[in-house]
């Protein structure tokens, strides 16, 4: 693999196969990783045959994922694409792998990678809400964070969560947030956050026996 040049913002380009424009993630994240990994936007290429390789086997050690085939993958993409003002979904891409499983990892251009050429390792999310408060201002929430178990200890959860902020910062919030366990609260505290309010969860799945009118049933009560 041809080396990432250093004096270049992104080894990716902007084109319509990536989610958003990869400008947005700063070089000095990049420089960051470890040798041979990239992190890039997400790509529709992103879900193809070699499943262990896949965007979407990343996101199993988060939950459970369901059967989804190329085409609902390509409906979803789409629809993130058209409104790549709110989705900012990133991968971090292992580039180390044997040319016989990922092909070449190089393109036309020594200073760019192509992506979906090697085994994607780390995956998150931030989606950007538009408020009418603070002057119109904007949130980032940070969603689906997810590194591979094989890959602990290189700090790619770390870097993740930088890019997700510098990219929630460069378009215009005004704060960025995320849910967590407890477990994890010293590991975000190291990340720049702080703990404000509760989570609170609805699943709409757990009271699908019941009616509508029974399910407000407590707040009218209290109304």
């Amino acid at each position: 693999m041809a080396p990432i040049s250093s004096k270049t913002k992104s080894p990716f380009t902007k084109s319509d196969n990536l989610l958003f424009d990869p400008a947005l993630i700063p070089a000095s994240i990049q420089e960051s990783l470890p040798a041979g990994y990239v992190v890039r936007p997400l790509a529709r290429s992103d879900n193809q045959v070699r499943s262990n390789s896949s965007f979407l086997k990343t996101l199993e050690v988060l939950t459970t994922v369901g059967t989804i085939s190329d085409d609902a993958f390509q409906r979803r993409f789409q629809y993130l694409k058209e409104h790549s003002d709110q989705y900012y979904t990133i991968v971090i891409e292992d580039m180390n792998v044997p040319p016989t499983s990922a092909g070449s990892a190089t393109s036309s251009s020594p200073s760019l990678v192509t992506p979906g050429r090697g085994k994607i390792v780390a995956a998150g999310t931030v989606l950007v809400e538009r408020k009418f408060i603070h002057e119109l201002g904007m949130v980032g929430h940070i969603e689906d964070i997810a590194v591979s178990a094989d890959q602990q200890g290189k700090k790619l959860g770390l870097r993740i969560i930088e890019t997700l902020k510098a990219i929630g910062q460069q378009v215009g919030c005004y704060k960025v947030i995320l849910d967590c366990s407890e477990k994890n609260v010293p590991f975000y505290e190291k990340c720049g956050f702080e703990r404000k309010g509760v989570e609170m969860g609805w699943y709409v799945n757990k009271h699908k026996t019941a009616s509508p009118s029974d399910a407000y049933a407590p707040i009218q009560a209290k109304l």
